[in-house]
């Protein structure tokens, strides 16, 4: 019908109460129909949409093992808390650690006493946790290792986080996540936020840093000296480094408590030795203390890779006198050969193992030497 055809009075008429209503159902549901083509267009079109589903299926299950139930977390608090660690299910305790007797009785005194006791002292200003823990040395030398016996031994929640987990492609989005580790620590609280080479997140700030890096360095700093976190609060920062002069002077002040893990002395590593190849299947003969004094310099982690292959070494051993038992064997009548063999067990390791070991690990030690040195000579 065109518009000149209909009655001047048509147009003109208001709406009766049943098309007001049909029209309002109408456009309702245009709206949502609208809507919901828009998001889902939107969540086909996000490459993110699967991970971040299993982030919040992930973030959901540790609250639940760590005993936080009922808390209202937000999209990006939920990301955090995929990265949340429950203590209970860590491994490593301070009986894993040999040789840092003096660090790890501090540790105790200092950080994880406030912890445990803090229901004695509620509403006292200094009887709290430190802000901020540094654990600095030579790499391999157990800091890790004190970060998760820390965690364990004081039962607190503990937030594992990695700079990748506060990099986002869009603008605005890291300093969102930022702000969700501290308000996700103070609603989880007693918590660790723990940062491995700390270093490479919070370094020296310069002219050159990006923009969105800088200002999440700034957020980062500003929640962690007290805007979230007041004197009653049970948060701490831990962080661990082989490179502490890297690190930000603005981050190292609100570190008040440092402990360095140098190399371990000649006692360190008898005792690091004893505590790797405990349980080991050893030779009587077995001088540890003449593998001691010939490995000055080696962190806890060389002297792990030491006894590793030392312990290879009588795995070769069985496979070539397996070999040399089925060559025999295909020689031999066949009534030998469908004759049962016994399996030899395993020799146990001798000190040739572990001077085999040492001498592979100068030759490894020797050439990543002259690798570091070829980087220092200038090129013509």
């Amino acid at each position: 019908m065109l518009l000149k055809e209909i009655p001047r009075d048509a147009l003109v008429r208001p709406l009766t109460r049943n098309e007001v209503v049909g029209l309002v159902v109408r456009l309702t549901i245009f709206g949502a129909a609208t809507y919901f083509s828009i998001k889902w267009v939107v969540d086909a079109l996000d490459p993110t949409r699967q991970q971040k589903l299993q982030a919040k299926k992930k973030a959901e299950q540790l609250m639940k093992q760590i005993g936080v139930q009922g808390l209202k977390l937000t999209e990006y608090e939920m990301n955090i808390a995929s990265y949340l660690v429950d203590p209970r299910s860590m491994k490593v305790t301070w009986r894993d650690i040999a040789g840092l007797d003096d660090v790890i009785m501090e540790l105790q005194n200092t950080v994880i006493l406030p912890f445990q006791k803090r229901h004695l002292f509620q509403g006292s200003r200094l009887f709290q946790p430190p802000k901020g823990v540094l654990l600095y040395g030579p790499p391999g030398c157990g800091k890790t290792l004190i970060g998760k016996a820390t965690a364990k031994a004081s039962g607190c929640r503990f937030i594992n986080l990695q700079p990748s987990i506060l990099t986002d492609k869009w603008y605005g989005e890291s300093q969102k996540l930022t702000a969700a580790v501290f308000s996700l620590a103070v609603k989880i609280q007693p918590c660790i936020i723990f940062i491995d080479e700390i270093d490479s997140f919070l370094r020296n700030r310069s002219s050159l840093d990006h923009e969105a890096t800088a200002m999440m360095k700034a957020q980062f700093m500003s929640l962690w000296d007290g805007l979230d976190t007041g004197t009653d609060c049970q948060v701490m920062v831990m962080g661990a480094s082989n490179r502490p002069q890297d690190v930000d002077p603005a981050i190292l002040r609100r570190m008040p408590t440092t402990f360095q893990i140098n190399f371990p002395t000649q006692k360190q590593r008898q005792d690091v030795l004893k505590l790797i190849l405990a349980g080991e299947n050893l030779s009587n003969a077995i001088n540890l203390k003449e593998i001691a004094e010939n490995t000055e310099g080696y962190s806890g982690s060389d002297l792990k890779e030491l006894c590793r292959d030392a312990a290879m070494y009588r795995v070769r051993d069985y496979v070539r006198k397996q070999q040399m038992k089925q060559i025999t064997q295909q020689l031999q009548d066949s009534d030998d050969e469908d004759r049962p063999v016994d399996e030899d067990r395993l020799r146990p390791v001798t000190q040739l193992d572990l001077l085999f070991g040492l001498e592979k690990m100068k030759e490894s030690k020797a050439a990543a030497s002259y690798q570091m040195s070829l980087r220092d000579v200038p090129l013509d």
